[in-house]
């Protein structure tokens, strides 16, 4: 009868649990092997604290972005960065190792074949994050939660702590300008959201993944403008992106889903709203065109590189991705009241 669980509903939800069990360690062991692909270029973990809030980041070629980068989350309360650069170009490595609350590693290998720089994160967070709230970020990814202008990350995760909750879910929200892309310069340091000024209110699917439990949320000016022909493959767009670590733990797909299972759910499974966040998408500053054509060349960021071809190509060729139902950005308020973030019960 509908509603109730029957014996096979029992016995496929065992055989699900034991082979996402095995998948974590599987995950678990990459990392483990993947640790002798970096190497550490300024080690300060040792400053970590009890109690600290930590930052993970892969990046290449992202001098531009990490000033106000890492001016935002200090002011939210991170104590600590650890960076993996994977063989940047600029001065990324240079700039992160004359911070003195960062620690950094480089690779050259394959930001593919580590799962997108996953396999690399999930070392350090083994090492070094087993018992810290960990954010895990991308450097185009700048997080906003309600109140977070007047209530830093430490009264966040108390209160995550206090309720029992092991993480904190954001839908990941692309910023673009009103012109052509290349046509509004950014300097370094800048609030990025000065200069995208501008992102798609209404237009998102959403559903609930049976698996993993997580939400999976598609829309945004990349499904409106790179994918419209078929939208289920434009790019998800929920992250779960701060969360209390354990050494057992390991992301499965970039911060779209995590292990164990529960991780996954931060969502009220009753149909009322939680409290999430959301993380500006800078990624469509001046300089995507160029890094696109890169991007392309290299094929390092998609594991189906062919599927994204016509979506560098479209980048490449400095878009508008402005369109006359676009919404001009004005703050975390303005995003709660659309929907977009919730503050839940954390009043």
């Amino acid at each position: 009868m509908t509603g109730k669980t029957t014996l096979w509903d029992q016995l496929s939800e065992a055989k699900l649990a034991y082979r996402l069990r095995w998948k974590r360690r599987r995950l678990l062991l990459r990392a483990w092997r993947k640790r002798q692909q970096l190497r550490a270029v300024r080690d300060r973990t040792k400053a970590i604290k009890p109690g600290a809030i930590l930052c993970f980041s892969t990046v290449r070629n992202e001098a531009i972005r990490l000033p106000y980068f890492l001016d935002h989350h200090r002011a939210l309360g991170v104590d600590h960065f650890l960076f993996v650069d994977n063989g940047s170009s600029d001065d990324t490595a240079e700039m992160l190792s004359e911070q003195p609350d960062c620690s950094v590693w480089s690779t050259a290998h394959s930001y593919r074949l580590s799962r997108f720089g996953v396999d690399w994160l999930t070392w350090l967070q083994i090492q070094h994050g087993h018992g810290h709230w960990c954010l895990t970020l991308d450097a185009d990814e700048i997080l906003i939660y309600p109140f977070h202008d007047t209530r830093p990350l430490p009264a966040l995760t108390n209160w995550l702590d206090m309720k029992g909750l092991p993480s904190f879910g954001a839908l990941m929200l692309d910023l673009y300008p009103r012109g052509r892309l290349t046509e509004t310069p950014y300097e370094a340091g800048h609030d990025p959201a000065e200069t995208l000024q501008w992102f798609d209110a209404g237009n998102y699917m959403i559903q609930r993944k049976k698996d993993l439990q997580n939400l999976w949320i598609q829309g945004g000016p990349r499904a409106r403008a790179f994918f419209a022909k078929e939208p289920r493959r434009a790019p998800t767009m929920g992250k779960i992106p701060l969360i209390k670590w354990d050494r057992r733990y390991a992301y499965v797909s970039s911060t779209h889903s995590a292990l164990p299972r529960r991780l996954n759910q931060t969502y009220d499974v009753t149909g009322g709203e939680a409290a999430c966040g959301v993380l500006l998408h800078t990624k469509f500053l001046h300089t995507i065109a160029e890094k696109s054509a890169e991007e392309k060349q290299r094929g390092e960021h998609f594991a189906n590189s062919t599927l994204y071809e016509a979506y560098y190509d479209q980048l490449t060729e400095d878009p508008v991705l402005w369109c006359p139902t676009s919404t001009k950005l004005t703050g975390w308020r303005q995003l709660e009241a659309l929907g977009l973030m919730s503050r839940g019960t954390w009043l």
